[in-house]
C-alpha cells in the first residue's frame, strides 16, 4: 500500500513544471560548469587558491589562555547531516572549535559523537537554531554570546558557514509569514549573518563568511528584489508550488548577498578584516531531496552517478573548505569544483543594481523582524 502511494506521488510530481525543470535545466548548468573549469584549466591562467593554515587567536593580555580557548571558532548551520556534518568534521581537523547549529539537538549530538569517533581531538559544541524563525536566530545569538563568556573564550567568531538549506516541494510559511524555502535558504541566512556580524568584526584575526550556493542559480534570468518576491509571498499566488524556481532564486540571493556584503565591508573597512566567499559544492548525495518522492530522487541520484556528476558529502565539501581556508586577503570569490578553483557565477549575480535592491529589501525584512522580536521580548518581561 505504501509503495503504491509513493508511486502515485511520484507520478503526480512528474507532471509538474518543477520536475522537468529539475531534470533538464538543473543538469545542463552543472555540466557546463565543469566544462568551463576544464576550459579554464587549458586556456587561462586563473589563479588556484591554496588552503592556508588556521591561525590561533592571540593570547589575552591579562592572562595566558589555554590552547583550546585560543582556537578560532567556526559556526556551521545545517550541521545535522550531509554537507554540514561532513564540513564540521573537516573544519575541526583544520584546527577550529566548531559550533554545530541545527534544528535538532538529538541529531547534532549524534553527529558530534560520530566526529569524535573519527577525531579524538575535535572540539565541538552544539546549539539548536531554526532558521525559519527569527526569534530562534536571536536566541541562538544570545546563547552563543553567553557560551563564549562562560567558557572564557574571546567574544568573537572567525568563520560562519551558511550551509543550511531545504528543497521543499509543497508550500509552507515561516513564523514570520515568509515562504518556507526562501525563509530558510536565504532570509534565515541573511538574518543570522546580520545578527552575528558584531562577533565577526570583533575577531582579533581576519574572519570570514561562506555562503553555500548552487549551480542552479544560473537558471534565473530575471529576478525582482521587492519584498513580495524575496519573502516568497509572490509564489503563494501560483496554482502549483514552483519549488524548482524558488530554490534557484534562493541560491541566487545567497550569491547576490555574498557579493554585496563583500563590497560593503571593503568600502567601510578599507581592507578585508572580514572576507566573504561563495561556495558551490555541485551535486551531492544528501537528504536535501527528502521531500521529493523517493522514486524520483533515487532515479535522479542514479542518473547523476552514471554521468559522473554525483559526489559524496565527504568529496562535496571540497569547495566549502577552499572558500573557508583561502588566503585572508581574498574575498568576493565563487568557489566550485574543489582544488582551490573558482569560476565566474552568472551575469545576473554580478548585477550591482539588483544586489543593492536585494540588500535594501533584506535589511527592511530584518529590521521589521527585529522590531517585532524586541516588542514581544518587552511584553514577556512585563508579564
Amino acid at each position: 500500500m505504501v509503495a503504491v502511494k509513493e508511486l502515485i506521488e511520484a507520478l503526480k510530481f512528474s507532471c509538474t513544471i518543477s520536475f522537468w525543470r529539475m531534470c533538464f535545466l538543473w543538469t545542463f548548468p552543472l555540466i557546463v560548469s565543469y566544462i568551463r573549469l576544464l576550459t579554464q584549466y587549458i586556456f587561462t591562467n586563473k589563479p588556484i587558491y591554496n588552503r592556508c593554515a588556521v591561525v590561533p587567536l592571540p593570547p589575552s593580555s591579562s592572562s595566558s589562555k589555554s590552547s583550546v580557548r585560543r582556537l578560532p571558532v567556526c559556526i556551521i548551520t545545517g550541521a545535522t547531516s550531509g554537507l554540514g556534518a561532513a564540513a564540521a568534521l573537516a573544519v575541526s581537523e583544520e584546527g577550529f572549535f566548531v559550533v554545530l547549529a541545527g534544528r535538532s539537538l538529538d541529531k547534532l549530538s549524534k553527529v558530534m559523537s560520530e566526529i569524535r569517533k573519527q577525531s579524538n581531538e575535535a572540539h565541538l559544541e552544539a546549539f539548536e537554531v531554526d532558521l525559519s524563525s527569527f526569534s530562534s536566530i536571536m536566541r541562538f545569538k544570545e546563547s552563543l554570546e553567553k557560551w563564549l563568556l562562560d567558557s572564557d573564550m574571546h567574544p568573537s567568531i572567525q568563520l560562519l558557514i551558511n550551509n543550511a538549506g531545504i528543497l521543499a516541494t509543497t508550500s509552507g510559511l515561516t513564523a514570520e509569514g515568509h515562504d518556507r524555502m526562501m525563509g530558510i535558504n536565504y532570509i534565515g541566512a541573511f538574518s543570522l549573518t546580520e545578527a552575528l556580524l558584531p562577533l565577526l568584526k570583533n575577531s582579533p584575526i581576519p574572519s570570514r563568511i561562506v555562503n553555500v550556493t548552487s549551480f542552479t542559480h544560473r537558471n534565473v534570468s530575471n529576478f525582482q528584489a521587492e519584498k513580495e518576491t524575496v519573502s516568497g509571498k509572490h509564489y503563494s499566488k501560483s496554482k502549483h508550488y514552483p519549488c524548482a524556481e524558488i530554490y534557484e532564486n534562493s541560491k541566487l540571493c545567497m550569491l547576490l548577498f555574498a557579493y554585496e556584503l563583500h563590497r560593503q565591508l571593503h568600502l567601510t573597512e578599507g581592507s578585508y578584516p572580514i572576507s566573504v566567499m561563495a561556495a558551490d559544492p555541485g551535486a551531492v548525495k544528501t537528504n536535501i531531496m527528502r521531500e521529493v518522492p523517493c522514486y524520483i530522487s533515487q532515479v535522479a541520484f542514479t542518473a547523476l552517478q552514471f554521468l559522473g556528476l554525483l559526489q559524496s558529502p565527504h568529496n562535496g565539501i571540497s569547495s566549502i573548505l577552499d572558500a573557508s581556508l583561502a588566503p585572508p586577503e581574498t574575498s568576493g570569490l565563487y568557489f566550485f569544483g574543489g582544488n582551490g578553483r573558482t569560476l565566474d557565477s552568472s551575469a545576473l549575480s554580478y548585477n550591482l543594481k539588483l544586489s543593492r535592491e536585494l540588500w535594501d529589501t533584506s535589511c527592511d525584512i530584518f529590521q521589521d523582524s527585529l522590531l517585532n522580536y524586541n516588542r514581544l521580548s518587552s511584553n514577556e518581561k512585563v508579564d
